[in-house]
C-alpha cells in the first residue's frame, strides 16, 4: 500500500479519487450537528481523529497568537463555526503561561468545559518534566481535564518510554488527560512517526506536512504506517516557511478561486490519512478565509493542482525543514540555523516582528552573533534543498538583531 500511495498520491488527488471524503464529511457533519452549536451557523466538518475514536474539526484553531485575556473574539467566532478544539502550550505568548491562561477564561466564558476540545503541551520530555507541566498546565486552564496532552517538538523517539506509557495510563485513569501525543517539527518527522505506529498509547501526532512535501516517498510510506496504525494526524506548518519569501510567492497570489493560503490547505485537507490542518489564524480576516475554505465541500481542479507544484518547484529551496542535525554541524560555530530561520519566518510571512525579536533574542548570545558572522558555505552544501543559508540568516540578523 505504501508503494501505491508514495510518490503518486498528488497524482490520485487530481484525478478525484478521493474527491468524495470531503463532501461525505460534510454531510455527516449537517446531518449530526454538535450539541454545542447554533443550528443556523454553518460548522467546520469534522473527521475521526484516529484511535481516539472522537470526531475533531478538520480545521483546528492554533493558539501561538497573542490571544487577548478576556472576550477574544477570534476564538469566539471559531467557536461559533464548530472549532471547538483549541491549542495551547506552556511556551505560547508571553511564555509565562498566557496562552494557557487565556484559553482556561474562554472556558469560563463558553460555561461547559465538555464543549471545547483543549490540547496543550511539555516543552520538557523528560518524566519529571513532563508531570510538573501537566500539573501546571491543569492550573492555568483552570480545568479539570485536558483532552489531548502532547510532548512539544519532539526529536527524540528514546523519550517514548514505558515509563512514560505507565505514566500516561495513571493520568488517564485519575481522569486528568483523556489522550497522549506528540508533535514534532525536524527533519525526524519520517522517524517519529514510525515510533508512534509502533506504540498503541500514542493516540495522535501533529507534524510538519505541506504541499513541498506531498511526493515525498519516505515520508508518505511513514505516513500510511501511521494512519494503518491508528493514529491520529494532525498537519501543521501546511504554508511552509517559504511564504516569508515576496519575491517567490507573489505571483501565486490567487489558486483558482482560492488564495494561496486556502489552496494549500485544501490540499492538506484532500489527504484522507490527514485528519485536520492547525491554522495560525491571528486575525480575523484569516479566520474567516480558513473557514470559508473548510465549509466549501468543493475539491481543488487539476489547474489548481499544477499551479501548487509550480508554487513548491519555485519555493523549495527557500524552505527549511529544520534539519539541523545536518546544517548546523557544517558549521564553526553555535549557530541555530532552524530556529533562526523559522523566526524569520514569523516576522516576513506571519508579520509578527515583535514575536520574532523576542524568540531572537532568547537564543544563546553566540548563536545570535554567529548569525551575522559565521560561514554557512558549510550548511549550504550540506541543505537537501539548496537553501540559501548565509544570505537567509544574514537578513535574521539585520530584522531581528
Amino acid at each position: 500500500m505504501a508503494d501505491d500511495q508514495g510518490i503518486t498520491r498528488r497524482g490520485l488527488l487530481r484525478d478525484g479519487a478521493v474527491a468524495g471524503a470531503g463532501l461525505a464529511v460534510a454531510a455527516e457533519a449537517a446531518a449530526a450537528p454538535p450539541k454545542d452549536r447554533p443550528s443556523e451557523l454553518p460548522r467546520v466538518p469534522r473527521r475521526r481523529l484516529g484511535r481516539t475514536g472522537e470526531d475533531i474539526p478538520i480545521l483546528l484553531f492554533g493558539g501561538a497568537i497573542d490571544l487577548k485575556p478576556r472576550n477574544d473574539p477570534r476564538m469566539k467566532e471559531a467557536f461559533e463555526h464548530g472549532l471547538n478544539y483549541f491549542d495551547a502550550a506552556a511556551l505560547y505568548g508571553d511564555r509565562n503561561g498566557s496562552c494557557e491562561r487565556a484559553v482556561g477564561r474562554f472556558i469560563k466564558e463558553v460555561g461547559d468545559r465538555d464543549k471545547l476540545w483543549i490540547t496543550t503541551k511539555s516543552h520538557l520530555h523528560d518524566l519529571r518534566g513532563f508531570a510538573a507541566t501537566l500539573d501546571q498546565a491543569l492550573d492555568r486552564l483552570d480545568t479539570s481535564y485536558i483532552d489531548m496532552f502532547f510532548l512539544h517538538g519532539l526529536e527524540d523517539p528514546g523519550f517514548l518510554t514505558p515509563a512514560l506509557a505507565e505514566y500516561v495510563a495513571e493520568q488517564k485513569a485519575a481522569g486528568r488527560i483523556r489522550h497522549f501525543g506528540f508533535s514534532c517539527h525536524s527533519a525526524r518527522v519520517v522517524e517519529l512517526l514510525h515510533a508512534a505506529a509502533e506504540r498503541p498509547w500514542v493516540e495522535a501526532v501533529m507534524f510538519r506536512y505541506n504541499f513541498q512535501r506531498y511526493g515525498d516517498e519516505d515520508l508518505n510510506r511513514a505516513i500510511d504506517t501511521a494512519y494503518e496504525a491508528g493514529v491520529g494526524l494532525i498537519a501543521m506548518k501546511t504554508q511552509a516557511s517559504s511564504v516569508s519569501f515576496k519575491d517567490t510567492w507573489s505571483e501565486h497570489v490567487g489558486i483558482g478561486k482560492w488564495n494561496r493560503f486556502q489552496a494549500v490547505l485544501k490540499a492538506v485537507w484532500a489527504d484522507p490519512r490527514i485528519t485536520a490542518a492547525i491554522s495560525h489564524m491571528d486575525t480575523l480576516p484569516k479566520l474567516r478565509q480558513n473557514i470559508a475554505a473548510a465549509l466549501d465541500p468543493g475539491s481543488l481542479g487539476a489547474t489548481e493542482w499544477d499551479t501548487l507544484d509550480r508554487y513548491a518547484g519555485a519555493s523549495r529551496h527557500l524552505s527549511c525543514d529544520g534539519c539541523d542535525h545536518l546544517c548546523n554541524p557544517a558549521v564553526d560555530a553555535p549557530v541555530r540555523i532552524g530556529d533562526t530561520l523559522r523566526y524569520l519566518t514569523y516576522h516576513e510571512s506571519y508579520r509578527e516582528p515583535e514575536k520574532a525579536r523576542r524568540l531572537f533574542a532568547l537564543l544563546p548570545e553566540p548563536a545570535r552573533r554567529a548569525a551575522a558572522e559565521a560561514d554557512f558555505r558549510g550548511a549550504e552544501r550540506a541543505c537537501p534543498h539548496g537553501v540559501e543559508v548565509s544570505r537567509h540568516m544574514r537578513r535574521a540578523a539585520e530584522l531581528l538583531g
